[in-house]
């Protein structure tokens, strides 16, 4: 039993080796909404940031990279100046979808993080949005 722990604590790659997959369903508010991410239901499970750049849309193709660096990422529909992911956690297999968008006009990279199911997210869609910042502002 020890063994088979250590495998699943250390085990590298997709999340979808998850102990357990809690993935619930993709929230309904998915995508722009006159052209711009939704905000958050409730700051308990999601993340929401603008993040200001010279020009959005360079910079959305810079952060690809570190998106896809995000453990458990899975890219499902990039275009346009959008990015969708899903995050899927290494124990529980908690979905939580990530959406980027290049706001052009507003000068912005829009970002926001929500957990599918839970009460709350004990701070990793936070944390999740913060890495994404920091290689941003690396670039």
């Amino acid at each position: 039993m020890g063994m088979l722990l250590a495998l699943v604590f250390t085990a590298p790659g997709a999340a979808r080796a998850s102990l357990l997959h809690l993935e619930g369903a993709p929230p309904p508010d998915l995508g722009l909404h006159q052209e711009h991410l939704s905000p958050c239901p409730s700051p308990a499970h999601c993340a929401r940031e603008d993040w200001s750049v010279a020009n959005p849309a360079a910079a959305l193709d810079k952060l690809l990279p570190a998106v896809l660096a995000l453990e458990g990422i899975e890219i499902v529909e990039t275009g346009s100046g959008y990015i969708h992911a899903t995050a899927t956690s290494r124990i529980f297999g908690f979905v939580d979808d990530l959406e980027l968008h290049a706001a052009s006009a507003d000068g912005v990279i829009e970002a926001r993080s929500l957990s599918r199911i839970g009460d709350s997210d004990l701070g990793v869609n936070g944390r999740r949005l913060a890495t994404l910042r920091r290689a941003l502002e690396a670039t």
